[in-house]
C-alpha cells in the first residue's frame, strides 16, 4: 500500500490521465478506434530523445560543462548568468527538465555554504530559463514535440512562434539577474571527463534530430535507437520517463472519447476556439503545460496560439509545468533548504514574467 501511495504521489498527472481515460471509456466503449486516437509518432519520438538524454547524462558530458562554466566565469553575477544561460540555452536540446536535473545541484553545491537567498533566486532563474528557453525548439519539451508534429508544422513556421518570445524571455532573464546583488561563491571544479560512448548517443540524436525534421521516418529512428541502448546500455532504458509516455497514451485516450461525443465536443470547442492563449495558460496552471496541450490540441486549429500558451503557461503555478516540481524537489532535498522562501520567490517572479509574456503574446 506504502508503494502504490508514493507512485501516486511521484506520478500524479499520469494517475489523473489514467482515471480520465478509464471513466471516458464508460461513455464510448472500447473499440479498435482507440489505437486510432494515439499518435505514435510523438510516443516514438519521446522514447528515442528521453534515451538519449539519459545517455548523454551517463557519459559526464554535463558534468564536463558544468566545469567549463566555473573555469571562464570568476565574478558573481557572470557565474548566475552563466549557470543560468547554460540551463536556458541547453533545454533547447535536452529538454528543460534535463537541463534542470544538470545544472540545479552544481548551483546547490556552488551557493549553499554562501548565501541562501541568493541560492534561492538563482535556482527559481534556472527553472524559469529552463521552461522558457526550451520554448524555442519542437524537442525543447514534450508539448512542443506533440504540437509540432500533431498540426504537422514547418520548421520555419515553428521558429516564428517561438523565437520573438524566447528572445524576450532572453532579455526578461537577464535583466533579473543584472538587478540582483549576488556573493562570490565557492568556484572550485572536479577533475572529470566524457566517457568515449558519447558519440554513440551524438549519432543517436542526430537520428532524433533527423526525424523531428520529417527527413528519416519515426519507425525507423525507434528501432534503431532501441537496439542501440540495448546494445550500448540497456540499463539506461530503465531510466526512462514511461510515466511521461502513459501520461500522453491516456490523454489521446480521453480526448479522442470526449471528442466522439459531440455535446462535449462542442461544448469545450466553444470555450477554447478564440480564447486559445488564455485558456491553454489558466488550463496549464492547473494540471501543467504538457497534458493541456494533448488535452486542447484537439478542439482547436489555431497551433501558433496554442504553442505559445502552453509554453507561456509554464510559468506561474508551481505544478504548471514538471520541470519546476522537479527543480522545487532537487533544491527541497538541500539540508538548509526554505521552502517557504523558495515558494515566495518562485511565484513573485513566475507571475511578473507570465504577465508580461502574455501581454506581448497577445499584441
Amino acid at each position: 500500500m506504502e508503494k502504490i501511495k508514493n507512485f501516486v504521489k511521484k506520478e500524479i498527472v499520469f494517475v489523473i490521465a489514467a482515471a480520465l481515460a478509464v471513466v471516458s471509456s464508460f461513455f464510448v466503449p472500447i473499440s479498435a478506434a482507440y489505437i486510432e486516437y494515439i499518435d505514435f509518432k510523438v510516443i516514438a519520438l519521446l522514447f528515442c530523445l528521453m534515451s538519449v538524454i539519459k545517455g548523454f547524462m551517463h557519459t559526464g558530458l554535463f558534468d564536463v560543462m558544468a566545469n567549463k562554466i566555473l573555469t571562464t566565469f570568476k565574478t558573481p553575477r557572470s557565474l548566475a548568468l552563466a549557470l543560468i544561460l547554460m540551463t536556458f540555452f541547453s533545454a533547447m536540446l535536452v529538454t528543460n527538465d534535463v537541463a534542470l536535473i544538470a545544472f540545479v545541484p552544481l548551483c546547490i553545491g556552488l551557493y549553499e555554504k554562501t548565501d541562501e537567498k541568493s541560492l534561492v533566486f538563482v535556482v527559481v532563474m534556472q527553472t524559469i530559463a529552463a521552461n522558457l528557453g526550451s520554448m524555442l525548439t519542437p524537442i525543447g519539451n514534450p508539448q512542443n514535440l506533440f504540437i509540432y508534429s500533431y498540426y504537422e508544422m514547418a520548421m520555419g513556421e515553428f521558429f516564428g512562434v517561438t523565437a520573438p518570445l524566447t528572445l524576450l524571455s532572453l532579455v526578461l532573464i537577464s535583466i533579473a539577474v543584472f538587478m540582483k546583488k549576488l556573493p562570490q561563491c565557492r568556484t572550485e571544479s572536479e577533475n572529470v571527463s566524457v566517457h568515449k560512448s558519447v558519440w554513440f548517443y551524438v549519432v543517436l540524436f542526430a537520428l532524433s534530430l533527423a526525424t523531428v525534421m520529417r527527413v528519416l521516418d519515426y519507425r525507423i529512428c525507434f528501432i534503431i535507437t532501441l537496439v542501440a541502448m540495448l546494445v550500448i546500455n540497456r540499463k539506461l532504458l530503465l531510466q526512462v520517463d514511461y510515466a511521461l509516455l502513459g501520461t500522453f497514451v491516456a490523454f489521446f485516450i480521453f480526448v479522442g472519447n470526449i471528442s466522439s461525443l459531440e455535446a462535449v465536443r462542442n461544448a469545450i470547442s466553444s470555450l477554447v476556439n478564440g480564447r486559445e492563449l488564455i485558456m491553454s495558460v489558466l488550463f496549464s496552471q492547473g494540471i501543467s503545460n504538457v497534458p493541456c496541450a494533448a488535452l486542447l490540441a484537439g478542439f482547436t486549429e489555431n497551433a501558433h496560439a496554442l504553442l505559445k500558451g502552453v509554453n507561456i503557461g509554464g510559468l506561474g503555478t508551481i505544478v504548471a509545468s514538471l520541470a519546476s516540481l522537479i527543480s522545487f524537489k532537487l533544491y527541497s532535498q538541500h539540508k538548509n533548504a526554505d521552502k517557504g522562501a523558495f515558494m515566495k520567490v518562485f511565484t513573485l517572479y513566475n507571475v511578473a514574467f507570465l504577465v508580461i509574456l502574455v501581454a506581448f503574446a497577445m499584441i
